[in-house]
């Protein structure tokens, strides 16, 4: 039986600290691949521990694929051949491109636009007041190209305290949107190096590429992410994927396949993973799944991530996390670029994250958006329909899966929805091939949808499916 001792844990939780011990077992192979873990109800009573605190710990490493359970025979440590990656100390929105602004949907399962009733209007605007009254000469000087100083030492101290990284300020670019930081990228890596993306996936991604005039390669997904076989098919020397919560399949990579990822990145110094943690602080049970930069020992890992999905849809400050190598190349040959967000957005921003404003938001936001997942999947189990649906990946991120069994086609379904006031968008849009798989299965992004609008909206559906 295993057994830990609790009697320094910190400030950590029972099961964060069991969880974390577990985890260390498991990568230092104490804990052998396939190795059966105690049942829950034992292991409660051995660690004299609630069997909650078990269920949550090993919830957690479920999640991050850790281990793996089998029906009716329990938990197993899974194989995940961390090799010559082992980690060392040292000091991590729907396809449409131009849509028609004249549309009004009484709800709109696709946009991934911010509630006006969410932002902190009269905050914002207190901590604006006193930027101008107490930082005049700084809002007048131009800042760095990564961006002002005091913004990225907030962002460095947030990725440390709330995503597990180890970065300096010096390492941060602050810019007005990823599709901008895109574009830097490409200049700093080279015309010449050919892209991967997920397919499925989020289509703009690909057509900023393409838009650069770059070479782009579709890389199919399997049940753990991105495939490493089909990845190794291609001659990509970047790859661009979500793996904490994949748009819009919901697929959270397991760790086993994230060292295969890194091991595939060091296999040669013109390759990169391009990390994009778009919506990573929405996750509803367990703790949020590690960044792959925190597991990045041979700085091969670039991280991205935006306030677009916790903050605003229309703040375009996002920032990237280069490694120190490419940091330094950025410096002597993109250095000429200004910063593209202004001075008064980057200092409110960051009186706005020092201050413990940030932090207190996303809990206010993640209850949100908990509420409004919980409003729309209760009543769509409710529903006339009910029967005829099945949710899937609704336990993080602002979006679900939902597979209606139908008898008509998908194009049928958007165009009788559309009649209903109601905007959906399906699995089989987002990818790539010609043929794709998917029929009748939707991507429900509920964040933009009104709270008085979600059981009038699923009368609707309910007209639709029933047809």
């Amino acid at each position: 039986m295993l057994t830990y001792s609790f009697s320094d844990i910190g400030s950590l939780s029972l099961y964060e600290y069991l969880y974390q011990r577990i985890k260390q077992d498991i990568e230092t192979g104490i804990l052998s691949p396939g190795d059966r873990l105690p049942s829950k109800r034992s292991f409660a009573r051995h660690l004299n521990l609630s069997t909650i605190t078990i269920e949550n710990a090993y919830a957690q490493l479920l999640a991050e694929g850790y281990i793996y359970s089998i029906p009716k025979k329990g938990y197993f440590t899974a194989d995940i051949a961390i090799g010559q990656t082992k980690k060392l100390v040292s000091k991590p929105e729907p396809q449409h491109a131009c849509q028609p602004t004249e549309d009004t949907y009484f709800a709109d399962f696709t946009s991934s636009q911010t509630h006006p009733d969410t932002f902190p209007f009269s905050l914002w605007t207190k901590l604006m007041r006193q930027v101008i009254a107490e930082n005049r000469p700084a809002l007048m000087k131009n800042p760095p190209c990564q961006g002002v100083f005091t913004l990225r030492l907030a962002i460095a101290k947030h990725l440390k305290q709330f995503r597990g990284m180890d970065v300096s300020p010096e390492q941060i670019i602050v810019g007005a949107g990823t599709d901008y930081l895109y574009g830097l990228l490409i200049q700093l890596l080279g015309h010449d190096k050919i892209y991967g993306v997920e397919d499925p996936g989020y289509q703009k991604i690909s057509s900023v590429y393409k838009s650069h005039h770059v070479k782009c390669y579709y890389i199919p997904m399997d049940n753990h992410g991105i495939s490493i076989e089909k990845l190794k098919e291609t001659d990509a020397d970047i790859v661009h994927i979500s793996p904490s919560h994949h748009f819009p399949t919901g697929i959270v990579t397991p760790i086993s396949r994230r060292y295969e990822l890194l091991g595939w990145a060091s296999d040669s110094d013109s390759r990169y993973i391009i990390e994009d943690d778009y919506d990573c602080e929405f996750r509803f049970t367990g703790k949020p799944i590690p960044a792959l930069q925190s597991i990045d020992v041979m700085e091969k890992v670039i991280y991205m991530n935006t306030f677009t999905k916790t903050l605003a849809s229309t703040i375009r400050v996002s920032y990237m996390v280069l490694p120190k190598h490419l940091m330094e190349r950025f410096c002597q040959n993109l250095g000429f670029y200004a910063c593209t967000v202004s001075n008064f957005e980057q200092y409110t921003l960051t009186r706005f994250i020092q201050d413990g404003h940030f932090e207190r938001h996303i809990n206010r936001m993640r209850n949100f958006y908990h509420t409004q997942r919980d409003l729309l999947l209760q009543g769509l189990k409710n529903s006339p329909v009910s029967s005829q649906i099945t949710i899937s990946q609704e336990d993080a991120g602002l979006h679900f899966l939902m597979h209606v069994e139908l008898s008509v086609s998908d194009k049928i379904i958007l165009q009788k929805a559309k009649a209903q006031g109601l905007r959906l968008s399906c699995l089989s849009q987002y990818y790539h091939l010609d043929d794709p798989p998917g029929e009748h299965t939707f991507v429900m992004n509920y964040s933009a949808v009104h709270p008085d609008h979600i059981a009038p909206a699923i009368e609707r559906l309910c007209r639709i499916f029933m047809i």
